[in-house]
């Protein structure tokens, strides 16, 4: 009876150990899709000894600056260029984690006023981001449409100065992306991140008027201080999110307004 009893509670020490020793990680993402995505692969990552807590932002600016100040352990919201800017601004160190790359959320031009880029009128008016890397990716994308021509045509920086041919003398309002989605009923035309697209119930594959291709070079990945960027819990939250099952839950759930990059 005693050694009955002492199995039993060998095995209940094991149980509460095992639980003890799951790895908390912390992740700051965007509600969509990132977000979305991370809790698809809480269960596997809970099987391998990591308890994953998402916590979602609504803007870009805090996710970065959490993880800075160590309140998190790593996010998954931007793209290289987008980081490469708020380093430089932020004098902060957060980098792509190894093999980082998840999906990439082709950006696209919405309007609630024309169906058609052949609509806009002279003296249009047109949202775009007011972050500097999004600011360039939509000059970018207008100036592949035949509206603007940059200075740089490949700058991905640019801001509305460069432009040095705008024949429909196009008026820009440069805004946080976030509010672009609200800003469609006081603009002709706005340029939108596609999470911010998702959001606020717009389909990027049917209501952009155009969108970047599959290849577009803007991938999100997970991002991390310097320090952590190769924490064996953060390695395994990579792992977990380049599976066939990833795959095929972007590919179905986003219907091509997220494409996998893996």
């Amino acid at each position: 009876m005693l050694k009955k009893a002492l199995s039993v509670l060998a095995i209940a020490a094991l149980a509460v150990s095992a639980h003890a020793a799951d790895t908390v990680l912390k992740v700051a993402a965007s509600a969509v899709p990132h977000a979305e995505i991370l809790n698809f692969v809480k269960p596997q990552l809970k099987a391998q000894g990591v308890d994953l807590q998402v916590r979602e932002f609504s803007d870009y600016i805090q996710p970065n600056a959490a993880v800075e100040d160590k309140q998190l352990d790593a996010n998954f919201f931007q793209h290289q260029p987008y980081l490469d800017s708020y380093n430089k601004d932020r004098k902060s160190s957060i980098v792509a984690v190894p093999n980082g790359k998840v999906h990439v959320e082709p950006f696209g031009a919405y309007s609630k006023k024309i169906k058609a880029v052949s609509e806009l009128k002279d003296g249009a008016t047109i949202a775009i981001p007011n972050d500097p890397s999004n600011a360039g990716r939509a000059l970018v994308l207008l100036q592949k449409q035949g509206l603007i021509q940059l200075k740089d045509p490949a700058n991905i920086t640019a801001t509305p100065i460069d432009i040095v041919k705008n024949p429909k003398k196009l008026k820009f309002r440069e805004l946080e992306a976030a509010l672009l989605p609200r800003a469609l009923q006081d603009v002709d035309l706005a340029l939108i991140n596609t999470n911010y697209a998702i959001e606020a119930k717009l389909n990027p594959t049917k209501d952009a008027l155009f969108i970047e291709g599959s290849d577009s070079p803007y991938a999100n990945f997970v991002a991390a201080r310097a320090d952590r960027a190769n924490d064996p819990a953060i390695a395994k939250l990579v792992k977990a999110l380049h599976t066939p099952e990833v795959k095929k839950f972007i590919q179905e759930k986003y219907q091509g307004a997220v494409v996998p990059a893996f």
